[in-house]
């Protein structure tokens, strides 16, 4: 009983909860998790590069960087007529790096990230 009043005690306020499920609504789309991975990858690029790295049609691309944009999760840069997109900050590439950890552990096995951290250290990580 006195643990299950110390993690309630540690629970965020309600309205961040509920921003986090809007986040959470808003990576919901394959299409704005592979924009996230190009960011991350790219740093910045335009509407038509993304378009051509996501395989989907410029005028969806934009549609989709709108939404994340009014989310705070990319911002623009203006040059001439390009507008050029990055990542606001690094947790929205790191919700979907660990979304796709996840995945990765629901599969069976050892996941990929984990075959990684053995060849870089010669041993499994903790928690594996």
């Amino acid at each position: 009983m006195d643990a299950d009043k110390r993690i309630c005690g540690r629970l965020p306020e309600s309205d961040f909860v509920e921003l986090a499920v809007e986040i959470f609504t808003m990576l919901a789309d394959a299409t704005r998790v592979r924009l996230i991975l190009a960011l991350n990858d790219a740093l910045e690029l335009s509407v038509n590069s993304l378009a051509e790295i996501v395989d989907k049609t410029p005028a969806s691309v934009s549609q989709h960087l709108a939404k994340m944009r009014l989310a705070r999760i990319v911002s623009t840069r203006q040059e001439g007529t390009k507008v050029f997109y990055r990542l606001e900050n690094e947790h929205a590439s790191q919700l979907v790096r660990d979304a796709i950890f996840q995945a990765e552990h629901s599969l069976g096995g050892t996941p990929r990230h984990h075959h990684l951290d053995l060849a870089t250290t010669g041993t499994e990580t903790a928690g594996a």
